[in-house]
């Protein structure tokens, strides 16, 4: 009995070292498998630095932190875009015909797609080229577009960055290339246009209804802008924002997140067209992100455009239209969620409570030296419909060393600014930061003395000024189908 149990014990080691051998060779096998293709998705992609010498990202974790990515499209016509333009588009970084910054939460409940039109008129920082270490001048304004034909991404994205007051952690850059690979790597993606579309410019010929394109043809439709809305960027921002959701909704439908060899097959598509910052550059920090959004309800994933109007100067030019576009940024930098966006809208007053329209808003000039201000003529207009409220922002004002103060009714007002006369810049900005109102809500007037603080709906209470987050700010949400109008319709 003893012999017969001491073979069989020893049967079971050696088939468990049978069992274990397999198992380890399977482990073996998989993590070649795997390190292939880290080292091949590895090799596909391209870096250049994140920032052109104005700012870098938080010390952040990728995996559990808040995260922020630029996605910018480059218009160049180098390497397998050369079919798209002559020699002389050749070269250099090209301009960045989209710029959408995905805003992860924390907690991986919500994304926000933010589009930055191509045309918006902005402060763009100076930079500098880290190729040739060419050194560019500020611009202010510049179009916002050119920024990264100067230096490259990271001047593109250090000017996003100064006009949102964010720290964007990373970018990816691709070209037109991977748009065409990537659409006929998932079998094309649903579009749907209100009426039929023929744009030989862009190459782009649809039927009305819902059309599923790929390779040139969701490259043309992405592209054109003769072809849908008024002709204009921005009827191709909603193109292309159309076409993000409906790729989402195929990723999640069609099971592509759980299929292991079709993810390996998008990832190697992917990677051979992006150009990415240094913390980027490893197909390991790209899984992390993709592991972040495989969970995200569609739902949450919201397509936003920045708020934007005419730009006085040049027409074909537009501007920040505030402040709805601080409240966006606010929105932005507290991590707000867009799809529960406030219902009440702020738009700007177009004076001081009570007195003839001010003048052309100018610059806010800084303090240039102390001043006594218990000696400044300060007012405050309560257009806020909220009985007491201007005798409150007295009360902080005195608080504040401001007590020569005046307060009196107004009538309703939508949105809180402070008016100054000419000598007073200074205080109207002091008065500001105190209550944390944008430099957009400071404006000159010459139908007062001194600064009068006009509080508005949109300050009805409390110590520190909110800016709300427009009314339909959200153009659609991932789950959303939405039918792009075709050109004059």
């Amino acid at each position: 009995m003893p012999v017969r149990h001491g073979r069989a014990a020893g049967a079971r080691r050696f088939g468990l070292k049978i069992a274990g051998g397999i198992v380890a060779l399977v482990l073996v096998a998989v993590l070649a498998f795997a390190g292939y293709w880290l080292i091949r998705l590895g090799t596909n992609l391209r870096q250049a630095p994140l920032s052109a010498g104005n700012t870098t990202a938080d010390a952040s974790n990728d995996a559990t932190d808040r995260l922020q990515i630029l996605i910018m499209g480059t218009d160049t016509r180098d390497g397998a875009n050369s079919e798209y333009g002559s020699q002389a588009d050749s070269s250099g970084y090209g301009n960045s015909d989209v710029m959408i910054l995905m805003d992860i939460s924390e907690d991986n409940k919500q994304i926000s797609m933010t589009s930055f039109p191509r045309d918006l008129m902005v402060p763009i920082p100076a930079c500098t080229d880290p190729k040739t270490h060419k050194a560019f001048p500020a611009q202010n304004p510049g179009q916002l577009n050119s920024a990264m034909e100067e230096a490259g991404p990271g001047c593109l994205l250090d000017a996003i960055n100064k006009i949102t007051g964010l720290t964007i952690d990373h970018f990816l850059l691709a070209d037109f290339n991977a748009v065409k690979e990537l659409s006929n790597t998932i079998g094309g993606v649903d579009v749907c246009v209100n009426a039929a579309i023929d744009d030989p410019a862009a190459g782009l010929k649809l039927n009305a209804g819902t059309n599923t394109v790929q390779g040139e043809q969701a490259l043309a439709f992405l592209r054109s802008r003769h072809g849908v809305g008024d002709g204009s960027d921005l009827s191709r921002i909603k193109s292309q924002q159309a076409f993000l959701a409906s790729l989402a909704r195929k990723v999640r439908s069609d099971g592509t997140l759980t299929n292991v060899p079709k993810m390996l097959s998008i990832a190697d598509t992917i990677t051979k067209n992006l150009t990415v910052d240094s913390g980027l550059a490893n197909p390991q920090s790209l899984t992390t992100i993709g592991n972040r959004l495989k969970n995200v309800d569609l739902p949450k994933v919201a397509f936003v455009t920045v708020p934007w109007a005419q730009y006085a100067p040049d027409p074909a030019r537009i501007q920040l239209k505030e402040p709805d576009a601080e409240g966006l940024f606010q929105a932005m930098r507290e991590g707000r969620d867009l799809t529960a966006p406030p219902s009440a809208s702020a738009s700007p007053s177009a004076s001081p409570a009570g007195t003839a329209p001010s003048t052309v808003p100018a610059p806010v000039a800084a303090p240039t030296a102390a001043y006594a201000k218990a000696a400044q003529p300060v007012s405050v207009a309560n257009g806020s419909a909220a009985p007491g409220r201007a005798q409150e922002l007295v009360k902080l004002l005195a608080s504040a060393g401001f007590t020569q103060t005046s307060a009196f009714a107004a009538a309703p007002a939508d949105s809180t600014t402070v008016y100054y006369s000419a000598g007073f810049e200074d205080v109207a900005k002091d008065i500001a930061a105190q209550f944390n109102l944008p430099a957009a809500q400071i404006q000159p007037s010459r139908a007062i003395y001194g600064v009068q603080l006009l509080a508005g709906a949109d300050f009805a209470s409390g110590e520190k000024y909110t800016p709300k987050v427009p009314d339909n700010i959200v153009s659609q949400t991932a789950e959303q189908q939405t039918c792009q109008a075709a050109f004059g319709q």
